[in-house]
């Protein structure tokens, strides 16, 4: 999948729906927030990215709480859907997407190999029913670049499919 196609079709949706997105990374390094904002315009559909590496900056800028970090590690579900929450409580945006990963080429488990992604997905369309999230895990294949450039792929395809949903 082409990434600069991709963001610019995201960027259409959210400006369709008169919604905004804030990303919340880890293991991509904000190459979400790169990819969108290279698209022209995308200042009035972006709100702001956040590079959250390690575990102290995941809980000092997204709220992320310690017990999710201890209990589940930082790359799960449960931590990637804390870091897409928290991106819509720090931000003017209603849209979130959250990615934690092992990029590699070291640190993975046998509980969690290399190419371990975990993805969340939260919207607040402001009807008084709160956000609604979504998230998942994918084990992508490949070197570090590869790992990391099939993440922001599926993480932009997730913008899309919460966005047509």
């Amino acid at each position: 999948m082409n990434i600069p196609t991709l963001a610019t079709r995201v960027g259409k949706y959210l400006a369709d729906q008169r919604l905004v997105l804030v990303t919340a990374e880890s293991c991509t390094g904000g190459w979400i927030a790169q990819a969108i904002t290279d698209v022209a315009g995308s200042s009035m559909w972006f709100d702001r990215g956040f590079v959250t590496y390690s575990n102290l900056s995941k809980q000092e800028m997204l709220g992320v709480g310690e017990a999710a970090l201890q209990r589940y590690g930082a790359v799960s579900e449960a931590v990637a859907r804390e870091m897409a929450m928290g991106a819509l409580t720090h931000s003017a945006a209603q849209v979130g997407v959250a990615v934690s990963g092992i990029a590699g080429p070291g640190g993975g488990t046998a509980d969690k190999p290399v190419g371990t992604v975990c993805f969340a997905w939260a919207i607040n369309t402001g009807d008084g029913k709160g956000a609604v999230v979504k998230a998942t895990t994918g084990c992508f294949a490949g070197d570090r670049e590869a790992i990391r450039r099939q993440a922001v792929v599926e993480a932009l395809q997730g913008v899309e499919r919460m966005l047509l949903a």
